[in-house]
């Protein structure tokens, strides 16, 4: 089969070994996926891994290896890490498997990704895909889930003022979210034809260099993946705020953390989320990501593509399989 495998270097491999299910497996014939900027952190060494690439995808569902075919012929979407299941995890125990010690994780860490005509997720992990729900719409439900993870782990009150910094994918994919669950949002950015996708699907935005920086909101989510947008986040929150990174901030530099203790502020880590919540967000069309979608491409064109999303222009770069 077709697969996009890096090691070492990336490459379109059209002679990779087609994967069998184990037990409790199902073998999925993927039909679309995207690039996320996790995939090209890979290709420069992140995590050390080797295999192929890609973790957000829609697909369907051929063979399963279980007792239960209920999900063949499904399309479907997969939480991206699977635990070890063991009794004795508390982490499996509540599904929370990102946080297992022996998990995989799709084209990241032990699993081979979706970036193929075909892969295998455990089916405990699978998610049937809404009939009014597109391939396109769909292919989002990872990173939506990511971005609905903060109304999981943190109240937010109708009443408090939201903001969330940065306009790039992951940005605006968490202020589309927030304010579809009817929160005060403000998302802050560079770039005006960002900023209008959220515009114009109900979000109040503002430019950074019109932006009057004040200290009363009571979340901030930082989502510009620098050292200095973590800054800026600190600034803006409130005495006993709330601050949620939900970037990865590598940075060799110095920061000034005695905002934090002086404000009393509390500091949010969020990463990934449970995919029920992003997939009814789809199914009632609260979000639409159609405006993300920059371009298509096949896979026979995967490393064209892979080119294509290290443009700033760039938002969202798919793969049809």
């Amino acid at each position: 089969m077709k697969a996009i495998v890096f090691d070492n270097g990336l490459k379109l491999d059209e002679n990779y070994p087609k994967p069998v299910p184990q037990k409790g497996e199902a073998l999925i014939r993927v039909t679309l996926a995207g690039i996320c900027n996790t995939d090209y952190e890979i290709t420069k060494g992140y995590m050390g891994y080797k295999g192929v690439l890609g973790h957000e995808f829609v697909g369907i569902v051929e063979e399963v290896n279980s007792d239960d075919k209920s999900l063949i012929g499904k399309r479907v979407v997969a939480e991206i890490s699977y635990g070890c299941n063991n009794p004795d995890c508390e982490w499996c125990a509540v599904k929370n498997y990102r946080h297992c010690p022996d998990r995989h994780t799709l084209g990241i860490w032990r699993k081979d990704g979706c970036f193929a005509e075909y892969m295998t997720m455990p089916v405990n992990v699978l998610f049937e895909v809404p009939e009014n729900v597109t391939d396109e719409q769909a292919v989002f439900v990872e990173p939506l889930a990511a971005a609905c993870e903060i109304s999981e782990q943190l109240h937010i009150e109708p009443m408090k003022k939201v903001l969330v910094l940065g306009d790039g994918k992951l940005g605006l994919t968490t202020a589309l979210t927030l304010n579809a669950l009817n929160l005060d949002v403000i998302l802050v950015g560079k770039h005006q034809n960002k900023l209008d996708i959220a515009k114009t699907q109900g979000v109040k935005t503002c430019l950074l260099s019109e932006f009057k920086p004040e200290k009363i909101y009571d979340v901030v989510v930082e989502a510009t993946g620098t050292a200095s947008g973590f800054e800026t986040s600190m600034s803006l929150t409130k005495p006993r705020g709330v601050l949620v990174l939900k970037s990865t901030v590598a940075s060799g530099k110095e920061l000034n953390l005695a905002p934090i203790v002086i404000d009393e502020i509390t500091v949010l880590g969020s990463r990934c989320g449970q995919f029920p919540p992003a997939l009814r967000l789809l199914k009632n069309h609260r979000i639409d990501f159609t405006p993300f979608i920059t371009k298509t491409y096949s896979i026979d064109d995967a490393i064209e593509a892979f080119e294509a999303n290290k443009s700033k222009e760039s938002l969202k770069i798919l793969i049809k399989i």
